[in-house]
């Protein structure tokens, strides 16, 4: 059995949903392909947008016309996904797919690449020294220089939820631990 990989399928530019949709529910029918395609992903990010001079906070996809598959590449799942409506194709050299880096993973915040996924391991705890209750300051990303109070820490995810004032009211705001640091 071959090992499973992130594969970069390139789509019509706004299909990216629509793809994802598509591969998910063809799996949901077909056990072989189910357990051979493993995820499908869209990347976002939160950004905040001011439109008629006010703001507001909307996801927005960090790679438009690209879809992220989690696969094993064999002839039959290059086929299935290169002919999902709305693909164009894997990207690579000819029709050659190229699994993403690890770094590539890391940046597109997808994936767990420190840990096999499927695996009984856990993905390793890192301590950032941040309880619930403390004053958080973001220090990098979209919301830099945003302060608040944690809420909530996700392991798992490795983010933490903060309370934030937007808009004169208190607004939780998931942040990664990473752009992140305590205060006082």
């Amino acid at each position: 059995m071959a090992e499973a990989k992130w594969y970069v399928v390139h789509t019509y530019s706004g299909y990216e949903n629509k793809v994802k949709l598509d591969l998910e529910k063809t799996i949901a029918n077909n056990k072989e392909l189910a357990e051979k395609i493993l995820e499908i992903e869209v990347p976002t990010e939160s950004v905040m947008e001011v439109r008629d001079g006010k703001k507001k906070v909307v996801d927005r996809k960090m790679c438009p016309g690209y879809v992220i598959v989690h696969m094993e590449l064999t002839d039959r799942t290059w086929y299935f996904v290169r002919n999902t409506r709305g693909v164009t194709g894997f990207v690579g050299p000819g029709s050659k797919p190229v699994p993403l880096s690890e770094e590539e993973l890391i940046n597109l915040k997808i994936g767990k690449p420190q840990y096999q996924p499927g695996s009984q391991e856990k993905a390793p705890k890192k301590d950032y020294g941040i309880k619930v209750g403390d004053l958080i300051a973001v220090v990098d990303g979209t919301w830099k220089d945003t302060e608040g109070k944690a809420l909530k820490i996700d392991d798992s995810k490795q983010t933490v939820t903060i309370n934030v004032e937007m808009f004169g009211r208190e607004t939780p705001l998931e942040v990664p631990l990473d752009n992140v640091r305590r205060m006082g």
